[in-house]
C-alpha cells in the first residue's frame, strides 16, 4: 500500500520477517534473515475475511426478517450453535433404559491392621457371556444371578500384575488453557482470556518494573523455544531430581486440525518465577491461572508416572460366574510430584491431572491362584441409561478444536456473542440452547444445509491453507463458493412466514404444546380453530395463538416472556382460560385468561366482533382463588369519579396489575396502599394528582413546538 501510494522512495528497503515465539534470540535471528511479503498469505487472509462477511451479511437480515429478535449468524458462530442445539435434540429423543449391576465382597487374607479383610469386586462373566452394561435388563435376570452366586464356592481363577506408563502432559495453547480453566478453576472462556491477556501484557513486580509472566496467549503451537525448554529442564533436576527431570528435551508438534502454529505455546516467561513469589502480588483468579500454566510447563519436562496394577479374577468351581477386583497404587510419581508442591505454592486440588491413583492394593497382593474365598456379600444395584451430557464451555471449545471448526482466539469471543443473543445460556457451567437459539439453528439447517454443516467450517479453514500455501486461487474460491451459496439465500428470502412457522412447529412442537391441558390444540375460545405457533408480524414475539384470526383473536400465552422461553415451569406457563361464570347484569361470561401482561379479567367472548371489557388482576393473587365476585369488583373500573373543576375532563380512578390509581388526562398518580379504594372521591382525587407523587405520563397530542417547528425549517433550508 506505501508503494501504491508513492510514499517509499528508491533508498527505503521494505521486508518482512517471521519469528514464532516472542523471544531476544528467536526476534534476531528473524531480523537477520528477512523476506518479501508473501501474497499467498495476504490472499488468504482476504479470501477469509470476504467468506466472514458474506456469510454474516447475507444471513443476518434474512433472520430478522424470517425470525425476529434473532439478530446475527456466521460461519463459526453458527457450528457452534448447531453442536449446542443437536445435543439438546438428543436429549429430547432419548429414551433411558433399565439395567442392573452386581457387585460382591469377598473375604480375603488376614490382616495385621483389622483382622479379615474384604475384597471388593463386579460381576463381568455369567454362563460363559460376558456381562455388558445392558446384559442384565430386569430385576428378575439379576434375581436368578444372585440366586446362581449365593449357591457356588469361589476361588481365585487368575492373578495378573502389570506396570502402566502415564506419561507428561502437552503444554497449554489457547482452547487447552480454557478447558482446564472451566473445568479446574470453573472460569468462563472470556474470563480466562481477560485474566491471560493481563499476565501476558504485564503485572508489576516488587522492583514496580511491568513485567510479561507468561507467554502470547493466543497460540495452537505446540511446541516451546529451545532455551525456555532446557531451562525448565535443568530447575526440575535442581527441585526435585534427576530421576524427575525427562532424559531429554521433550519437544511437542502439532495435535491440532488445520493448526497454524504461528506462535510457542503458552508457558511462564521465566519458569524460576514460582507462583508462591507472586502470590501476594496477583489477585487470587489470577494467581490460579498462572498456577495452572506453570505446574503444566513444569510437567511437560518431567518424567511419566509408573503405576503398578493388579488385577484379580475370581470365579465358581463349575466355571459359570465370574467376577474381577481392580488394584493399583502409584510406584514412581514422576511429573505428578509437580501438582504436590506446596513450597512453590501450588494447589493440587485445582491443578492436579486427575492421574494420582489410592493405593487399593491391600489383600489382593497376597492372592494367589487357587486361594479359596468366601462370599461375604452380594450387592444388586438398579440403574438407568443417561442421555448425553450438555456441553460446558469447556467441553464446546474441545469439540470445536477437534472437528477444526475456528481459530483459538475466536472461541472466547463466539461463547460470549451467543449469550449476548440469547442464543444460549449457562445454568450451574453447562450450556443450554434457549428457543430462540434452536430456532436459528433449525432454520439455517433447514434452509443453508451446507453452511450449518459442521464439516463446512472446517474444509473451509483446509481451503483457505491451501490458498497459503499457493495451491488454491483465492478469486477462484470465492466464485465457487458464492455461486452456491446465493442459491441458498434466495430460497430463504422466497420463503413465506408461514412456511417458517410451519417448520419451526413440526420440529419444536412437543416443546410449544407441552403445557396445553391434555395435549389438546382446539382452541378453548371459538371451538373450532386449532392452536398454531406463530410469528408476530411486528416486534419480535412468538405466540402460541389461533389460526382463525382475525375471526378469533384467542392467544393460549407467548413463547418467550422477559427474554426466556415460556416452557420453563420457573418463569411463565401456558394458561387456557378459565370461565369464572355468568355477568349477573348482561349474563355475558366473565374468563380467567392470561396474556403477555399477566393475567386479567374478560367480560364476553373474543368473536363478539367487538373489543371485550378486561381488568388486570392484582400482581400476587392466587389465581385458583380468584372467585365470580373478585371479577366483578374488577370490571368495575374504570370509575369515573367526576369532572376536574379547570377543564372538565373527567377523574378517573383505574385499576392496574400494580394497585390503584387515579387519572387526569396525562396526569398520574398511584393510590397508596392503606387507602381503600371505595374511600376515594372527587376531593381525594384532585388532592394526589397536586401531590407530589403526581406523574406525567404518554406523549401530548397536537402539533410539534414552534421551536421545534423553527428547528425543521432551518434544518431543511
Amino acid at each position: 500500500m506505501l508503494q501504491q501510494q508513492d510514499a517509499l522512495n528508491e533508498n527505503i528497503k521494505v521486508a518482512r520477517v517471521v519469528f514464532h515465539e516472542i523471544t531476544e534470540s528467536s526476534i534476531k535471528r528473524a531480523l537477520q534473515t528477512p523476506r518479501r511479503m508473501d501474497s499467498n498469505l495476504v490472499n488468504a487472509y482476504l479470501a477469509r475475511r470476504a467468506l466472514d462477511y458474506l456469510i454474516g451479511f447475507s444471513i443476518s437480515p434474512l433472520l430478522w426478517r424470517k425470525l425476529p429478535g434473532c439478530q446475527s449468524a456466521g460461519r463459526v458462530q453458527s457450528a457452534a450453535l448447531a453442536l449446542i442445539c443437536d445435543r439438546e435434540t438428543e436429549i429430547d429423543q432419548f429414551n433411558p433404559q433399565e439395567y442392573w449391576t452386581i457387585g460382591a465382597e469377598f473375604s480375603g487374607t488376614r490382616s495385621n491392621a483389622s483382622g479379615r479383610s474384604t475384597i471388593s469386586s463386579h460381576l463381568t462373566h455369567f454362563n460363559s457371556k460376558r456381562i455388558e452394561q445392558l446384559s442384565i435388563s430386569s430385576k428378575a435376570e439379576a434375581e436368578a444371578i444372585q440366586n446362581k452366586v449365593n449357591s457356588s464356592k469361589f476361588e481365585v481363577i487368575g492373578v495378573k500384575r502389570s506396570k502402566i506408563k502415564r506419561n507428561s502432559p502437552m503444554p497449554y495453547i489457547t482452547s487447552t488453557l480454557q478447558q482446564d480453566s472451566a473445568n479446574k478453576l470453573h472460569f468462563s472462556a472470556s474470563y480466562t482470556m481477560k485474566l491471560a491477556q493481563q499476565l501476558y501484557e504485564g503485572i508489576k513486580l516488587s522492583d514496580k518494573v511491568s513485567t510479561g509472566l507468561i507467554t502470547y496467549i493466543r497460540t495452537d503451537g505446540m511446541h516451546i523455544s529451545s532455551k525456555a525448554a532446557e531451562d525448565i529442564n535443568s530447575f526440575v533436576q535442581e527441585r526435585y531430581g534427576d530421576h524427575f527431570a525427562s532424559k531429554v528435551v521433550r519437544k511437542y508438534f502439532k495435535k491440532v486440525k488445520n493448526a497454524q502454529e504461528a506462535h510457542e505455546s503458552i508457558r511462564p516467561t521465566s519458569i524460576r518465577r514460582l507462583p508462591s513469589t507472586v502470590a501476594g502480588i496477583l489477585d487470587e483468579d489470577s494467581l490460579k491461572l498462572y498456577t495452572l500454566i506453570w505446574t503444566k510447563t513444569m510437567a511437560c519436562q518431567m518424567e511419566p508416572a509408573l503405576i503398578d496394577m493388579i488385577q484379580v479374577d475370581i470365579g465358581s468351581t463349575d466355571g459359570d460366574v465370574v467376577l474381577r477386583s481392580v488394584g493399583s497404587r502409584t510406584n514412581f510419581s514422576g511429573y505428578q510430584a509437580v501438582y504436590k508442591d506446596t513450597e512453590a505454592g501450588v494447589d493440587a486440588s485445582t491443578c492436579d491431572e486427575g492421574d494420582s491413583v489410592v493405593s487399593t492394593l491391600g489383600a489382593l497382593h497376597e492372592l494367589k491362584v487357587k486361594d479359596s474365598l468366601s462370599l461375604v456379600k452380594l450387592d444388586l444395584s438398579q440403574h438407568y441409561t443417561k442421555p448425553p451430557s450438555r456441553f460446558s464451555e469447556g467441553a464446546l471449545v474441545k469439540i470445536l478444536e477437534e472437528l477444526g471448526i475456528g481459530r483459538p482466539s475466536t472461541y472466547a469471543s463466539i461463547m460470549k456473542v451467543l449469550q449476548d443473543r440469547s442464543y444460549v445460556t449457562i445454568k450451574n457451567r453447562v450450556l443450554h440452547p434457549e428457543f430462540r437459539g434452536r430456532m436459528v439453528s433449525e432454520f439455517l439447517s433447514h434452509h443453508f444445509s451446507e453452511v450449518a454443516n459442521y464439516s463446512f467450517t472446517a474444509d473451509m479453514e483446509t481451503e483457505l491453507d491451501n490458498v497459503s500455501a499457493g495451491t488454491t486461487e483465492w478469486k477462484g474460491l470465492l466464485a465457487n463458493y458464492w455461486s452456491r451459496f446465493t442459491q441458498y439465500c434466495k430460497l430463504a428470502s422466497d420463503a413465506h412466514i408461514h412456511q417458517v412457522e410451519k417448520m419451526l412447529e413440526e420440529k419444536f412442537g412437543h416443546i410449544l404444546f407441552s403445557s396445553l391441558p391434555n395435549d389438546s390444540r382446539v382452541c378453548p375460545s371459538c371451538e373450532e380453530g386449532t392452536l398454531r405457533f406463530k410469528v408476530s408480524r411486528f416486534g419480535s414475539g412468538y405466540f402460541i395463538g389461533c389460526d382463525q384470526h382475525p375471526k378469533c383473536r384467542f392467544i393460549a400465552g407467548n413463547v418467550f416472556n422477559d427474554e426466556e422461553e415460556i416452557t420453563d415451569p420457573e418463569k411463565s406457563e401456558l394458561f387456557p382460560h378459565k370461565i369464572l361464570g355468568l355477568s349477573p347484569d348482561t349474563n355475558e361470561k366473565i374468563f380467567l385468561k392470561n396474556g403477555p401482561y399477566g393475567h386479567y379479567v374478560q367480560l364476553g367472548d373474543d368473536k363478539t366482533g367487538r373489543t371485550p371489557k378486561r381488568s388486570p388482576v392484582t400482581e400476587g393473587t392466587a389465581m385458583d382463588s380468584l372467585t365470580l365476585e373478585d371479577a366483578i369488583e374488577l370490571l368495575r373500573y374504570p370509575i369515573n369519579l367526576g369532572n376536574h373543576p379547570d377543564d372538565g375532563h373527567p377523574v378517573l380512578l383505574k385499576h392496574s396489575k400494580t394497585g390503584f390509581s387515579v387519572k387526569h388526562r396525562r396526569t398520574l398518580c398511584q393510590v397508596p396502599k392503606s387507602m381503600k379504594p371505595e374511600a376515594i372521591t372527587l376531593a381525594t382525587g384532585l388532592k394526589l394528582l397536586k401531590s407530589k407523587n403526581a406523574k406525567q405520563s404518554g406523549r401530548p397530542k397536537g402539533k410539534l413546538k414552534t421551536q421545534e417547528l423553527e428547528e425543521a425549517d432551518a434544518l431543511l433550508g
